[in-house]
């Protein structure tokens, strides 16, 4: 059995902040830090408890402690990084008010903002294959929320005649898969900025779901900068 996952207080910490866009550095413990980096340097598998106790400097009982065991870092991990996520979307998708297209718009932004400004955490997604069907059922559970959000936005749009999609369950699918490859391209050193790679998928989102300005196309809703 793993360790608990991230308290309450820090899984929905972003709800409260007035900008959902900002991306402050993940507020991980020490040994979570140092994990992160080993799993992206090296793979779960290609990762020992020893190797990431010498990498903080502790015992390995002190791991075990913690968290349970190595797949319980995993989980910690993964569970702050959904629940980060998550909470992101709902204050992006609150601030669209009523309006499907800006609220699909912001949801989107958050997402790519988040798998480009924290890839190391977002590329943890590949390793969901070494947990224990117990533990794939807790990471599922929080990551069906980010996907109920989005799914909600394409139904009310289609309800309302602004998009036009047969079928929104794997039309959602379909947007979040493409966000969700995004860490296997994106570089920070690259030459698209975090915000430049959200605005093209804003707009190939939008597409996805058949939706078709019939103003302006420069009316369309569009990411802002970063503050």
């Amino acid at each position: 059995m793993s360790g608990p996952g991230p308290d309450a207080a820090t899984a929905t910490k972003v709800v409260g902040n007035p900008s959902w866009r900002r991306m402050e550095p993940p507020e991980l413990s020490p040994m979570l830090t140092h994990a992160l980096d080993l799993f992206y340097e090296n793979g779960f598998h290609g990762t020992s408890v020893r190797d990431i106790a010498n990498r903080v400097g502790v015992a390995i009982p002190s791991l075990y402690y913690h968290h349970g065991s190595k797949e319980g870092v995993l989980l910690a991990l993964l569970e702050y990084s959904t629940s980060d996520m998550l909470a992101r979307a709902h204050a992006a998708d609150a601030d669209g008010g009523d309006d499907p297209v800006q609220r699909m718009s912001n949801v989107i932004e958050a997402i790519v903002l988040r798998m480009t400004t924290r890839a190391r955490l977002a590329a943890l997604e590949g390793e969901v294959r070494y947990l224990s069907p117990e533990n794939r059922l807790r990471y599922r559970v929080l990551r069906k929320g980010v996907e109920d959000v989005v799914r909600e936005i394409v139904v009310d749009g289609n309800a309302r005649g602004v998009f036009h999609t047969a079928d929104s369950a794997e039309s959602t699918r379909a947007v979040l898969a493409m966000c969700q490859a995004i860490p296997r391209w994106f570089h920070a050193e690259g030459r698209m900025s975090p915000e430049i790679v959200a605005a093209k998928y804003v707009d190939i989102a939008l597409t996805a779901v058949g939706y078709v300005s019939t103003a302006n196309p420069s009316t369309r809703p569009r990411t802002k900068r970063a503050r």
